[in-house]
C-alpha cells in the first residue's frame, strides 16, 4: 500500500514539474524544487517573492519574474465584468449545516470560495457545528453535500471521532468511510498551525478536499503572544495565517470554516460585551461572521454579524445526539 502511495506521489510530482516548466524562465531544476516545495502555477500566482526565494533558493528578482509569469497564466488581475462574475458565483457550492433554519439564515449553507467564522462563548456549539460540517460535506449534492472530504486543524484537542460516528450513523452513512475521509492535524504551536495550513494546500487536490476547519483560529496565538508589547507581532502572524486560508478557499474552491474565541469588554455597560478575538485583522478578513450564543437547554442561536450578501438576522437551532438539527416541532 505504501509503495502505491509513494508511486502516486512521484507521478503527481512529475506532472506538477512538467506544468511549471511551461512557465517562461523555469527550467527543470527550478521546476523540480518548486514542485517539491508544494508550489503549483495557481499557488505561485499569489505567492510572496521572498517566500519563493527562500523555499527554492533563488534570488528574489528571479522569484518575482516567475510569479509574474504564473499570474499571466492564471489571469490574476485581469478585468472581469460583473455579469461574468455573477455566472461564476452560480457555481459556488454549499454545505448543509443539518438545520433547515440555519441553512435558511445562510441562504443554503456554508459556501465554498469563502471563509466563515463561528465565534461565541464556550459551549455555544462551535465545535459541534464544525464536526457536523465534516460529515455533511461528504453527502451527495441532493442531500446538501459536495461529495468531498474534510481536513480539520485541531488547536485545542476538541476533535472527537466518537462524535463523528454518532452524526454519520444518524444520517445512515458508512461510518468507517466517513472517518477515513476526515484528515486531522493536531497542532500545539502557532508555527505548527501555520504549517498545517500550508500542508493542507498540498492535500486538497490529492484527497478531494472541499472543507477545511480550523478549531480554533486564535487560541494558540493568545497563548504564545502574551502582553501588549507582542500584540503587533501576534496580529501580523494572524494576518498571514488568515491570508493563507482565504487563498486556499478562493483558489481551491473549498469552504474554510474557522471557530474563534471571544473576550469580554469591561467598558461596555449596555448590550452584549463579548467580542471575537483577533480584532480588525480577523474581522476584515472573514467573508461571513456568525455569532453563536446559548439559549434554553440544547437550543442555540446563530446571528449573522457580517457578510457581503446576507442580512443581519438570527435563527435558532438545536444540538442533539444526532448532531445539528432544527428545534423540535
Amino acid at each position: 500500500m505504501m509503495e502505491e502511495i509513494e508511486e502516486k506521489k512521484s507521478e503527481e510530482l512529475e506532472k506538477e514539474k512538467a506544468e511549471l516548466m511551461e512557465l517562461k524562465g523555469v527550467g527543470e531544476k527550478i521546476a523540480l524544487k518548486l514542485a517539491e516545495a508544494g508550489y503549483t502555477i495557481q499557488s505561485l500566482a499569489v505567492a510572496v517573492p521572498a517566500e519563493v526565494s527562500e523555499a527554492v533558493e533563488i534570488s528574489e528578482v528571479t522569484a518575482r519574474k516567475i510569479i509574474q509569469e504564473a499570474k499571466k497564466r492564471v489571469k490574476i488581475g485581469a478585468l472581469a465584468t460583473a455579469d461574468v462574475l455573477l455566472e461564476q458565483r452560480k457555481k459556488v457550492g454549499r454545505i448543509t449545516t443539518g438545520s433547515a433554519s440555519l441553512d435558511d439564515l445562510l441562504q443554503g449553507g456554508i459556501e465554498t470560495q469563502a471563509t466563515t467564522e463561528l465565534f461565541g462563548e464556550y459551549g455555544t456549539g462551535k465545535s459541534q457545528l464544525a464536526h457536523q460540517l465534516c460529515v455533511n460535506v461528504q453527502l451527495p449534492p441532493e442531500r446538501g453535500g459536495l461529495e468531498g472530504t474534510a481536513l480539520f486543524i485541531d488547536t485545542e484537542g476538541t476533535f472527537r471521532p466518537e462524535r463523528i460516528v454518532e452524526m454519520a450513523s444518524a444520517l445512515g452513512l458508512d461510518v468507517n468511510r466517513v472517518l477515513r475521509n476526515i484528515g486531522v492535524y493536531r497542532v500545539y504551536t502557532v508555527e505548527d498551525q501555520m504549517l498545517a495550513a500550508e500542508k493542507a494546500e498540498e492535500e486538497v487536490d490529492r484527497r478531494g478536499v472541499r472543507l477545511l476547519v480550523v478549531d480554533s483560529l486564535t487560541s494558540l496565538f493568545r497563548a504564545e503572544y502574551l502582553g501588549r508589547e507582542l500584540l503587533a507581532s501576534r496580529q501580523q502572524k494572524i494576518a498571514r495565517h488568515v491570508h493563507m486560508l482565504n487563498k486556499l478557499a478562493c483558489l481551491k474552491d473549498i469552504a474554510v470554516v474557522v471557530t474563534n474565541q471571544v473576550m469580554a469588554r469591561p467598558d461596555m455597560f449596555f448590550g452584549d460585551p463579548t467580542r471575537p478575538v483577533g480584532g480588525h485583522v480577523v474581522g476584515h478578513s472573514m467573508t461571513t461572521r456568525i455569532y453563536l450564543r446559548k439559549s434554553k437547554g440544547a437550543v442555540r442561536v446563530a446571528r449573522v454579524v457580517d457578510s457581503p450578501v446576507l442580512p443581519e438576522m438570527e435563527r435558532p437551532f438545536c444540538i442533539s445526539r444526532e448532531g445539528i438539527r432544527d428545534l423540535p416541532a
